[in-house]
């Protein structure tokens, strides 16, 4: 049990490093467009267009992520090819839990540890998206606000 929450442990930090470094990314991304002018032209476009490539990188990061748990089961010999570890894990991380792929009691706990890392994960990605719409947008209302200023 003890080996199995450090492998869990190890892996919630990797996936944590990923997303953190993505989140990054997206704030960078989006931070080229906040200083914007009001009146910009591109601003309609761009607005919507930076929101669904935020979405885009945090979602490929979860994937990413997924991969990573996928890979550590196939080297821990749970699975015996990569596609049902792949399938297992983004069943898992999504915590969606069909149920008609499950571990064997020496690591169902590891599928736990994932499920409660998907969970915060996912939410670490709406509160990301959610700055981001919110920077993008409440400056828009902002300078209606102040009369472009």
């Amino acid at each position: 049990m003890l080996a199995t929450i450090l492998i869990a442990s190890l892996l919630i930090v990797i996936t944590t490093a990923i997303h953190a470094v993505g989140m990054m990314v997206a704030i960078r991304l989006s931070r080229s467009f906040w200083n914007l002018h009001p009146k910009h032209p591109m601003l309609p476009i761009a607005r919507p267009m930076v929101v669904s490539c935020v979405v885009l990188l945090m979602f490929l990061l979860s994937i990413l992520e997924v991969l990573v748990w996928s890979v550590s089961y196939r080297l821990l010999g749970v699975f015996p090819e990569l596609e049902p570890a792949m399938y297992f894990s983004m069943v898992t991380y999504t915590t969606l839990g069909y149920g008609d792929v499950v571990l064997n009691e020496q690591w169902r706990l590891l599928a736990s540890f994932q499920a409660a890392n998907g969970i915060i994960i996912f939410g670490w990605t709406t509160a990301v998206v959610l700055a981001v719409v919110q920077r993008l947008y409440g400056k828009q209302e902002n300078a209606a606000r102040t009369g472009g200023q």
